[in-house]
Order: structure tokens, then sequence, then C-alpha cells
């Protein structure tokens, strides 16, 4: 796999569905005033059309949001973390770290065998949630759960093994290096933070982990396989992004890119109409597991990728227990899983499929959580509606936003019918990006993560991440769910009335659910803040509440503290030049949720993503994650020798540490992904 690959970078969808950008061109022909302000540069892209910079939606004033009290941090393109004054930021798990007191320490060379990978830490670590002990000091001790997202080959081998994915050894080793790591934490005597070696919580949930496909789709034929007549047992979970916490206490991972595992050399294969939905293809993403492991070849398997997709429920407390696919919450790329209560207590789970041009979800369970008694939560997740978003623009009269409704994906209405594709309701939740296409759901710029804000009930945010592919997709015949489309189509061009054309900083929407109940049809919406960078002109500036003090591109993973702060993590470009000058490395910034106000906090090591954050019940400790650090993308600082040489990744294994050497410093063998504990110095609230 080339270290310039990346799994993001598709794009599945050729509905005829609107974008959000096309409501935003209809809004403008309805009231071309709006035009002329945006011509003019009196107010910016769609904050000018559709929210107040000062209010939230609704027309009412917000509940005040935490405070925010830190010096904001500058950009940097160093290879360290960065935050305010008065903190201090931890290293405490690293990739390769053993979760057992008799695994192998950390090598550094690469050279660990894949049954030393299946009990070490994972690679790239993503999503993270704190469970806290029940019956102890909860802000002291506690279970963290966290995602593995993927490896990078160029770091994960040593020089003998590397770029050899037909050595069967070789794939195992890259598939245990994905999955989940539950691990048990403390602060010691000494007030830092560790991870509980010998804890009998400890587990590594990799690519090879028996778990069971339950609900709806569970024995469908599209789910059964040679190995697994049922259509209900499964081998592993991959590409495990984003995460969310159950309020019954079980840690609900997400299956993303997973069809970048799956190839094959099969002389004519091509893929069929399910199988191209998804992005699948015979190069994958160029890791080349199907030469190494016949589960992912595509000719041998064509079943197994739709096993993949799912959300997974895990119980951190219960270590013997075997995780669940829940297949009502549907089948496509989940960035994270945002679970909250509704007002009569059903449990409700947003979820972006991060790809560009797809949708926003969510799940809306049929029973109901007794939180007086906890198995109340244990099957709640496989009975219930999946709904898909449905934006509108400037229909609430008075208050200058747009509204939006959920569209139920169930068989039999809206066109999810036998005779368009869908047999029966599994078959639904199995092609869910195309029952989506044909109900009429809105495509957005990558809508990755969402973050309840508990504090106001009915409020959550969606990351857009970024999008560069709009306007060039050919445009379908119709909503069909084949997807065929008609040669020589294209998009509208776009213009002023949709802010950027190309939009590689993406932007943050915040969503008001009807009557503050998660569990609504309907709901209002508006942008909370369109990224940007100050140093460009027009558009390409941002919205009002973007300055040079807190420029930043490609919002990805965000969540709502307790004290409802809304963070914003980054997984964007680095290069420091162009488009993305003075912007520096990710990072990771604070708004307050009444003001608009945003703050930097945190910036990353050279290469890294930041994502993934929690907190303790009292938030006095913050965990988030750095992934890949070192990884080249547009590297700043690239050596000259990189630049000249013919095989780039080869290069780069025969020299792990030129791009970073975090966290391990001069010590290092080469840079690995980590979590880091962040407190205030004082012991005070973090973001205060």
């Amino acid at each position: 796999m080339s270290s310039l690959i990346r799994d993001d970078d598709g794009v599945s969808n050729t509905s005829a569905n609107d974008h959000l950008h096309d409501l935003i061109e209809r809004e403008i022909a309805r009231n071309p005033s709006r035009r002329n302000m945006l011509k003019s540069g009196a107010a910016l892209g769609l904050l000018g059309i559709f929210g107040s910079a000062l209010t939230a939606c609704g027309g009412s004033s917000a509940p005040a949001a935490g405070s925010i009290g830190f010096k904001a941090v500058a950009t940097s393109s160093g290879d360290a973390i960065v935050v305010p004054e008065g903190y201090t930021a931890d290293v405490m798990y690293r990739w390769g770290d053993p979760i057992t007191a008799t695994a192998s320490a950390f090598k550094g060379d690469a050279s660990e065998t894949w049954r030393e990978q299946e009990v070490q830490s994972g690679d790239n670590h993503d999503g993270i949630n704190f469970f806290p002990f029940p019956g102890t000091d909860g802000n002291s001790r506690g279970i963290l759960a966290m995602n593995h997202e993927y490896i990078n080959p160029e770091y994960f081998h040593n020089v003998a093994n590397f770029n050899k994915p037909e050595i069967p050894d070789n794939t195992k080793k890259q598939v245990a290096g994905h999955g989940v790591s539950v691990i048990e934490v403390q602060r010691n005597a000494a007030g830092k933070w560790e991870y509980v070696k010998n804890s009998t919580y400890n587990r590594r949930i990799t690519g090879y982990t028996p778990m069971t496909l339950t609900g709806p789709a569970a024995g469908h034929d599209l789910l059964k396989t040679a190995a697994d007549a049922t259509g209900t047992e499964v081998l592993g979970t991959l590409n495990n992004c984003g995460a969310g916490q159950t309020p019954w206490g079980t840690f609900i991972t997400c299956e993303e890119n997973f069809n970048g595992y799956f190839g094959t050399d099969a002389a004519g294969w091509t893929p069929d109409t399910l199988q191209n939905r998804y992005g699948l293809a015979a190069a994958g993403f160029g890791y080349g597991w199907h030469k190494g492991d016949p589960r992912f070849d595509l000719a041998v398997n064509p079943n197994e990728p739709n096993r993949f997709g799912w959300v997974v429920e895990i119980d951190p407390y219960s270590p013997t227990s075997k995780p669940k696919k829940r297949t009502a919450l549907g089948r496509f790329k989940h960035e994270n899983a945002e679970c909250v209560l509704s007002k009569t207590n059903k449990a409700v789970v947003y979820t972006g499929c991060d790809e560009r041009n797809e949708y926003l979800y969510k799940f809306v369970s049929t029973g109901t959580y007794d939180a007086a008694n906890k198995a109340s939560g244990a099957n709640l997740l496989d009975a219930g509606i999946l709904y898909v978003a449905r934006f509108d623009a400037g229909t609430v009269v008075g208050d200058n936003q747009g509204t939006g409704a959920w569209l139920p994906l169930v068989h039999g209405q809206n066109g999810l019918t036998a005779e368009n594709g869908f047999a029966n309701q599994a078959e639904v939740l199995i092609k869910a990006r195309q029952a989506a296409d044909r109900v009429g759901a809105t495509m957005m710029d990558r809508p990755e993560w969402v973050a309840a804000n508990r504090t106001k009930p009915g409020e959550v945010f969606l990351a857009c991440t970024n999008n560069n592919r709009r306007g060039s997709a050919a445009t379908p015949s119709s909503n069909n769910v084949n997807g065929s489309t008609t040669a020589g189509s294209a998009r509208p061009a776009l213009d002023e009335a949709n802010p950027r054309a190309v939009n590689n900083w993406g932007h943050v929407i915040r969503i008001n659910e009807m009557g503050a109940d998660a569990a609504a049809l309907t709901f209002n919406w508006d942008i909370f803040v369109i990224a940007g960078n100050p140093a460009l002109e027009g558009t390409k500036k941002g919205s009002s509440n973007i300055d040079a003090s807190n420029t930043f591109n490609s919002p990805d993973g965000i969540q709502v503290d307790p004290e409802g702060r809304l963070w914003i993590q980054t997984d964007g470009q680095y290069s420091n030049t162009g488009d993305y000058v003075n912007q520096g490395n990710n990072q990771m910034l604070v708004a307050d949720t009444t003001t608009k106000k945003i703050t930097r906090f945190l910036v990353g090591p050279a290469g890294c993503e930041v994502t993934g954050v929690c907190w303790t019940p009292d938030g006095r400790t913050m965990f988030i994650n750095i992934q890949h650090p070192g990884e080249v993308g547009s590297h700043p600082n690239a050596p000259a020798a990189y630049k000249s040489a013919t095989d780039k990744d080869a290069w780069i294994n025969a020299n792990p540490t030129a791009f970073s050497k975090w966290p391990d410093g001069s010590s290092a063998g080469r840079p690995r992904s980590g979590t880091v504990v962040i407190r205030k110095n004082d012991g005070g609230v973090i973001g205060t």
C-alpha cells in the first residue's frame, strides 16, 4: 500500500439527490438580495444565509456554555504536542505496547510476529471512550476502549517483510494491527495516569476475533459464506474509525472504509452493482490481503465484504463477552456512533457515512431504556427504524434558518420495494446507501463525526470534513437502486451561491431536533462554522468566527464536553503551503457553542491526525489519540533523498524516523500512534 494512498479518497455516490449546496443555490434564487450580500462580502457563505452568528437554532438564546479560559496556542509544524500554558500532556499507550504482563515489549524495528501483535496495542489509534468503574472513584480509575483504524505498511514491517502481502503471516500481522483495544487505566500515587498491564479487563479485538451478526439482516443470504452458512457468525472488525458510548455502558465502534481491504487478481473480475456502490475494486487500497488470505479475495468470497460496514457493540466490563454487529443500524462507512436517549428513553444513534457526497443517518430504537435496569439496554440496538437526513433550505418563517426531515428507510415505503431492488428489510439495511439514494437524502461534504450537546437536549453537531470533488460527478438518469448514469451528464456548475465550489477546508453544521427530542422526525439547522484560511481571499477565508488565531482545515473528530463546549479535531492538510499556509500540523480547537468563538487548544506532531477525545466524569482529565505521526502526505519537512527516491515507500521503510520520532524521541525506532492524557496543572476542569 502506498504511503500516499489514504483510505478515504473515493466517491461512490452517483445518485441524482440534492447536495447541501444545491439547496443554498435555490435559496439564493428565491431571494436574490442574499446573493448580493455574499458578493459584497458583507456576510461569508452559509452563516449569512442560514444562521445568526450569535444565537442558537430556533431563534432563542442558548444556555451558557462552559467558559474557555486558556491562552490559545500557535500553529506548529514541529514534531511535538503543543498544549496551552498551565497544561501537561503525557503519552500513556502507544502502538506496540503490551496489554498483558507476559506479552512482548515493542521492539522498535517492526520485527514482531502476528501473534505478538495480537497482544500488543494496535496501530493508528482513533475513537476512544472512558468507562469509569462503578462503586469506585470513577475519576481516577476506569476502562478505556479505543479503535485502531488502519496500519501504515511502510512502518509496520521490517525491511525483510515489507511489501510482501503474499506471505500469509504478513497479512495476519496487518489484520491483527486493526480493531480495538480495551485497557484498564488508573491514576498512580504520583498523580500520573498509566494503563494496567496485568488487568483482567485488557483485551485486543482484531480482524480475527469471532463476533455475531444480530438484528434484521442477520442470516440473510447476502451475509452467508462457505465458512458461515448461517450468515450470523463473522470473524473480526476492520477500519474502526470513530466510536460511541451507550447509556448502559457499552462501546459502539464503527466500521468505516472496509472496502479497501478486499481485492482480487482474478482475470476479468468486475464489481456488481452492490459492490460498486460500496467502492469495492480489484486493487482495493493496495494492501493486497487477498494474496495472503482468501477471505479477502472478491472472486473467492464475494459476500465477505457484506459482513463489514456495521456498528459493533462491545461490553468493556465483560472481557469474555462476544462483540455483536448490530445490523439494524445499517451498513455503510460509519464514522462514529453518537448515542443519546430520546424524551421517552428510546436509544437514538447518529452516524455519518464518511465519503464525499454521502449521507447523515440516525437510528431510533423500538424499545426503551430503563436506567434502573442496565440489562434493558442489552439488545436495544437490534430493533428500530433507521432514518437518513434531508436538509431543506429557508422554509422556517422568521428565523432565517433551514429545516430538515428524517426519512425512514423501511421496506415497502418511499420506493424501497422488491421492484426497486429491496426484497425485504434486511436488504434495505445491507444496501443502506442505495436505500438512502432512493428516498432522496441530501448529499454532504464527507459527513464524519456527530456530537450531541447533553447540556442542551436535541442539539447535535456534524463535522463535514471537506469535498474537492463536487460538480464533476455523472448524474444518474434516475434514483434507482443500480445507480445507472446518463453518459455525458454532469452536475450543474457551482457559483458564488454555493460559497466554495471546492470545499478544501470543511465546515460544521448544527442541528436542533424539533421539540428538543432526539427521536423527532424534523429539525432546524444552521452552519456553526465554515473553516478556512484568513491569509487567502474571498470565501477561502471561512466564516466570520475564523481568524488568524484559529485558522484550521478539515474538521473531523468532534465532541461536546460535560460543560457544553464543542471540541474540534482536524484531519487535513499539514503542508503549511498554498491553501493551507499558516495552518501547520493538525490540531484540536474548542468552541463556545453560544458565541461561536473558537480557540486553538492543541497542535499535534508532524504528519499526524488528532482524533478521539473523552473525559473522566469530572472533566479534569482528557484522553485523546494521535494517529499516524510521520505519515508522509504533503509533509513540509520531506528530506531531499526521499523526494528523489524512485520507490518512496521503500525509502521510508528503510528510514522510518525521517518524518517523525514521536512519541519516543531520540530513542525512536519508528513513529507510533499513541493515547495522550491531558491535565490542567492546577487540577481544574479542562478548557477553563
